[in-house]
This record gives structure tokens, sequence and C-alpha cells, in this order.
């Protein structure tokens, strides 16, 4: 008698636990506790679900170009070689080096770039700051023609650029290159100009005022007050600067400025598949290559994906280190989209 009570009183309360967790299954607070923990799920699927698929969609060409790189010119004739290379192999980064001419053209792409991003800096900083400080009469309208720089393509221009420079016996000289970063005239100069006068408006006028109570002039007041504070655009204007010199095949094109002793990448990598013969001819190394791999289209479009990927393998190698640096730059000048 007394196991068939104590089978009783557990069975009731066994009842009465289920019956609570049911009560607490339906109570509101378990109903909201539960579709917010859901919802957090959900989102979290969602958005690392988004950014894989963005991930993919960008690496997948540098994936693709790599194993381009690392497959022996004769996989280009077989069918069944998509993705792994079925020989592995460097002979297709040893002819690109051979027909971009790399190491004297990477050489070359540095300084230039270099000295480009420069110039760029001290033209577009003290435009900046002219715009976004000094007012005079008429600035407004010469900030008008800033902005059309902006708007109006480079294409609309090129035929008086190149016979300015022409004229002036420029044509096939980087200085005349040089020329237009330092004039504020370079690759999106307009840009930049337009950064640090926003960045420079945004400073308070309250280190000026006291730079000039003791005694310090208008360039010195920018040198030494208004451009260490201006770290984040200079650092935004630098990056941007040097990877559009370093890409820029329209003015070094219409400029003439890469020719046999001045190569450069960019203009190494259009030119890939009109000079492979030639410079492979030159090396004498034709006979890495058979005749029925050579007459297969698809062996020059490999080839040139191959130089593509060394042009950008020093910016990529480069984003590494300064990663960090350039996004507090961007958050610091607000560039957005």
């Amino acid at each position: 008698m007394k196991e068939k009570n104590s089978l009783a009183l557990k069975a009731s309360q066994v009842k009465e636990f289920i019956q609570g967790r049911i009560e607490e299954f339906k109570s509101p607070a378990a109903k909201f506790r539960r579709r917010r923990k859901y919802g957090r799920f959900f989102s979290s699927f969602f958005r690392y679900l988004l950014l894989l698929g963005l991930c993919f969609v960008i690496i997948f060409p540098t994936i693709q170009q790599i194993l381009q790189a690392l497959r022996a010119p004769e996989d280009i004739n077989k069918p069944s070689v998509v993705w792994i290379p079925d020989v592995w192999s460097i002979e297709n980064i040893k002819i690109a080096l051979i027909v971009l001419n790399y190491w004297k053209a990477l050489a070359n792409t540095i300084k230039v770039s270099l000295v480009s991003m420069v110039l760029q800096l001290v033209a577009t900083s003290l435009a900046g700051y002219a715009f976004a400080r000094l007012r005079f009469k008429g600035s407004n309208i010469l900030f008008i023609g800033v902005i059309l720089t902006i708007i109006i393509p480079p294409q609309a221009l090129s035929l008086t650029r190149y016979l300015y420079f022409r004229n002036l016996g420029l044509i096939q000289k980087e200085i005349s290159l040089y020329m237009m970063n330092a004039l504020g005239m370079g690759i999106r100069s307009g840009i930049f100009i337009f950064i640090f006068r926003q960045f420079f408006r945004g400073l308070p006028t309250e280190l000026e005022e006291s730079a000039q109570i003791d005694g310090a002039g208008v360039f010195r007041t920018f040198w030494s007050v208004m451009l260490p504070n201006a770290r984040g655009a200079l650092v935004t204007v630098a990056l941007f600067s040097f990877v559009w010199a370093w890409n820029d095949s329209y003015y070094v094109g219409l400029l003439q400025i890469s020719t046999a002793e001045l190569p450069l990448l960019t203009m190494r990598l259009i030119n890939a598949s009109e000079g492979m013969y030639a410079a492979l001819s030159y090396a004498g190394l034709l006979h890495l290559i058979g005749d029925e791999v050579w007459n297969n289209p698809l062996f020059l479009q490999m080839i040139t994906n191959v130089c593509a990927l060394l042009m950008m393998l020093p910016l990529l190698i480069g984003y590494l280190f300064v990663q960090r640096g350039f996004v507090e730059s961007i958050e610091r000048t607000g560039i957005v989209g």
C-alpha cells in the first residue's frame, strides 16, 4: 500500500513538473526569449551566408589566377583540368616574368607611383587648405572648377593635354606626369582636394588662432599645426594616390611614358599578348612551349592572367601591412560607399 502511495505521489509530482514546464513554455516571457534567440540565430546565419557569398565572389578570380599560374603550359590542352592542375609547375610564372620584364618594370612602377603620390599629397593638401581656410575673392568659383575636374571625363581633355606636352617636348618623358601631379591636375586630384578641404574645415579654428598669436604665418601654421592633425586625410589620399598611379594606363599611354628604357607594368600588361612571342624569342625560351600549346588562344589568355596576378601581388602584400591604418583613415575622413 505504501509503495502504491509513493508511486502515486511521484506520478503527481511528475505531472505537476510537466504542467509547470508547459505553462512556462507558453508564457509570454518565454515566447519573447525564444523569438529573440531564433531571430539572432537566423540573422547571424544569413549575415554570415551573405559574407561568405561576397567573399567567394571577390576571392574567386584571385584563386583562379593563382591556380592558372601554378599549372604547366601543356595543361591548357587538357579538358579535364579545370581547377586543380594535373602537373604543378612555375613555367607560366617564368614566362610572365619575361613578358613583363618584371623586375625592371616593377622598380620603375614603384618609383613613378611614389613620386606621384608625394607630389599629389603636397599639391592637393595645399589647395585643400587654401579652399578651407583662406577666404579670398573668387575662391568659390575656383572650387567649382575643381569640382568640374571630377565631373568632366579626362578623355574630353586628352587632345589638349597631349598637344600641350608635345609643344613643351615632354612626350615620352616621365617628368610630364610629375608636372601634372605637382600642379594639382594628376589622377583624381579634384577628389583629393575635396577630401582635404572637408577635413580642414572640420578642424577647430582655435588651433590656427593660437598659432597666429605665437607669430606663425600661413605656411608655418599649415605645416606645423594643421597638417599633423590631418593624418587621416593624408593616409587616405596617399594610399588612393599610390594605387591609382600604380594602375594608371590612361595618362601613361597618353603621354607615352612607358618605353623600352622605362617599362611600366600597366603598359607591359596591356601589350602582353602582342609582345609575348618577341619577348620569348629574345630570351631564347620558345623551346619551353610546344606548337600545340602556342597555337591555343587560351594560352595567351592564361599568361595574361598570370601577368595581372604578378602586377597586383605587390599591392596585396602592401595592403596587409597598412590595412589597419587605412581603415582608421577612412573612418576619420568620413568616406563612404
